[in-house]
């Protein structure tokens, strides 16, 4: 396998760390460089302390497209807020060698996903893995969207979904960016819990296009809006937990199938995903911290269907992904590099 060559724009926030993490140690990675305009000229192990020893990398100020695009397998990761991704390629014209993955929302929604050209494929394996492996332009998914369409994209797949699916998440501090900010300040969130965006969270637009994907019909579509059309299908409660990182998802519906019945269809949907596991036991949130994986648990009681779901939010649903998706399209086997190891304490 050649080497695969690397440039990443904003790579001091979360996502831009775990997805260094990763590629300092993937068997077939060269970092170009490692684009940071607050810390230009500084070692990376400044800002990611952990990496001290990993690599003496430093953020650069600029970024040579031209001489990444030379490299053979070229790829730009954008790990920069929502709408500065747009904004970046707006400003840029990324030459056509180069691969794009971007980790914000900019670019996962149908209505959005063309640059130069090119549409963006939505980036989650388990759904999309043929149209990964011959994209340009990957929009990774959102960490809520990938830890709910996990959960729900085998009953999807089999026209199973109800007109209502509801769902409770808990997500860590992480999940809402290095910027300090009100809701993730450590005495505000520390020992506490809250809702927001209740029935309104963004990443309901994307979990909505999937299901569609899968089970034509699911949506309404007589709304003036995706986000209203999802709405009305998936009760959505997101939650800020008090930990740092990953997201448990407890989602509930209506099904007539006996729980063997329903068992064998998660097993058949996931049979050759390396990542997605159907635990027979109960699941915790610490079994998938610092991994790529996703665990799911169902129960049936009566006619519900219960599901449980858990990711770390920074790897399975942002930086780990993404480089799941890197692998898929250079011809890698995608659990190469990925095989991390979580902790159960």
């Amino acid at each position: 396998m050649q080497t695969i060559h690397v440039g990443i724009i904003g790579s001091a926030g979360y996502t831009g760390g775990e997805l260094l993490r990763i590629l300092v140690h993937h068997p077939h990675v060269q970092i170009l460089f490692a684009h940071s305009a607050s810390n230009a000229d500084k070692p990376i192990h400044s800002v990611h302390t952990d990496l001290l020893g990993d690599t003496d990398l430093l953020f650069s100020s600029d970024f040579d497209l031209e001489k990444l695009a030379g490299q053979e397998n070229p790829v730009l990761f954008l790990c920069v807020g929502h709408g500065d991704a747009r904004k970046f390629l707006e400003a840029n014209t990324i030459p056509s060698p180069i691969k794009i993955i971007d980790l914000s929302q900019d670019y996962r929604l149908s209505a959005n996903t063309s640059y130069q050209g090119k549409d963006f494929v939505y980036g989650l394996p388990e759904l999309n893995k043929e149209k990964i492996k011959s994209a340009d332009y990957i929009a990774n998914p959102g960490c809520f969207a990938t830890n709910i369409q996990l959960a729900l994209l085998p009953l999807a797949a089999s026209k199973l979904l109800p007109k209502e699916v509801n769902i409770n998440a808990t997500t860590g501090s992480t999940g809402a960016g290095q910027k300090p900010g009100a809701t993730s300040h450590f005495s505000w969130r520390n020992n506490n819990l809250s809702v927001y965006k209740a029935f309104n969270h963004q990443h309901l637009q994307e979990i909505g296009e999937s299901l569609e994907q899968l089970q034509q019909g699911f949506l309404p579509n007589d709304r003036d809006s995706l986000l209203e059309n999802a709405a009305e299908r998936l009760l959505f409660i997101p939650q800020r937990g008090d930990f740092t990182r990953g997201i448990f998802s407890a989602i509930y519906l209506d099904c007539d199938k006996s729980l063997e019945e329903i068992e064998t269809i998660y097993q058949d949907y996931y049979a050759e995903q390396p990542f997605t596991h159907i635990s027979k036991t109960n699941i915790d949130l610490k079994q998938v911290v610092n991994t790529n994986k996703c665990f799911i648990h169902l129960e049936k009681h009566g006619n519900k269907l219960f599901i449980t779901t858990i990711i770390d939010n920074l790897l399975k649903g942002a930086s780990g992904q993404a480089v799941q998706n890197m692998n898929l399209v250079f011809g890698l086997g995608e659990a190469t590099g990925l095989r991390l190891k979580g902790t159960a304490f």
